[in-house]
């Protein structure tokens, strides 16, 4: 095996790709994410923002490439088409796919037994119990889940600037903060949104709006309470499934770590009497890179390997 790794976080919302030898980042680049391996034309576009990185980060040493996509884990079929491209796109020695919410797992806690919530463009609650078994509450994407996440947050905020607009809901500072953020008016809003490759992304982006309103705005309030509390929901879930016994390890990472105290109060509340709370030990690039030349984590059964 390569001592070399090519580790590749890819999200809905960038790609991100670390070098390593011995353990070691030996350069990094990034790039533009993909919708999720669930999408129609999801492996083109994952093959598409993964090989823009791996050629940032080109190099004539062999090398072992190991991959978190978004989607693999609910469209399998998909995950494994990719891998069996890039081993021959790339020259990889070895090519290794799992879901995103995997490599946020591994990385988080290094392939120990307990729940990792995964929140940022996306949402997904993993847990894993003590022997092995692993267990994944929502990911289900943008149109039929992901509840509490930045696309959640962020569409929650845009559909409630156009109920004000139209005198269906209550005023809100939402209103002007969507021309603010995207530089067009509430009327030209859902042919902008049509236009985007990835509408999720772009509506995640109007989340740190929302967060920012929601220390004096009742209704951007209102929607990062209920962000923390679905986002909550989901690790207890996951808790309760899986059958660990409280108090669990639980890390959290993701963007939405960000947003501050609108959204983390409410789902500390949600979850502090049943984990306990870890500080993440990686992230899930760093799962990726774990995941390539460990094969015995108890994450290994959710690795499609190429050798």
């Amino acid at each position: 095996m390569s001592s070399y790794v090519l580790a590749i976080d890819l999200g809905k919302t960038g790609c991100r790709g670390s070098l390593r030898a011995g353990g070691q980042q030996t350069r990094f680049a990034e790039g533009a994410g993909a919708p999720g391996l669930a999408n129609a034309g999801g492996v083109v576009a994952a093959e598409r923002a993964i090989l823009a990185v791996v050629e940032k980060l080109s190099t004539t040493t062999d090398f072992a490439l190991s991959i978190g996509a978004a989607g693999a884990a609910s469209a399998p079929e998909a995950a494994a088409l990719l891998a069996r491209q890039l081993a021959e796109r790339t020259g990889a020695t070895a090519v290794a796919v799992a879901s995103d919410a995997v490599t946020a797992h591994a990385g988080a806690l290094g392939g120990s037994p307990g729940v990792v919530l995964a929140a940022g463009t996306g949402a997904v609650a993993t847990a894993v119990d003590d022997a092995g078994c692993f267990t994944r509450v929502d990911g289900w994407g943008p149109l039929l889940g992901d509840e509490g996440s930045g696309g959640w947050i962020g569409l929650e905020g845009l559909r409630a600037a156009l109920r004000a607009y139209d005198g269906r809901g209550p005023r809100t500072t939402l209103v002007d903060a969507v021309g603010e953020r995207y530089d067009i008016t509430l009327a030209d809003l859902p042919r902008f949104l049509g236009q985007q490759d990835n509408p999720a992304l772009t509506a995640a982006r109007f989340a740190p709006a929302v967060a920012a309103a929601a220390a004096t705005d009742e209704t951007a309030a209102a929607i990062m309470t209920a962000a923390g509390h679905a986002l909550g929901r989901s690790v207890r879930t996951a808790i309760e499934v899986s059958g660990l016994r409280p108090p669990v390890p639980c890390a959290i990472t993701g963007g939405l770590v960000n947003l501050g105290a609108a959204l983390l109060e409410p789902l500390e509340r949600t979850i502090e009497s049943v984990i306990d709370r870890r500080a993440p030990l990686g992230q899930p690039i760093d799962g990726a890179a774990l995941l390539a030349t460990d094969t015995t984590t108890a994450l290994e059964a959710l690795v499609l390997r190429i050798l």
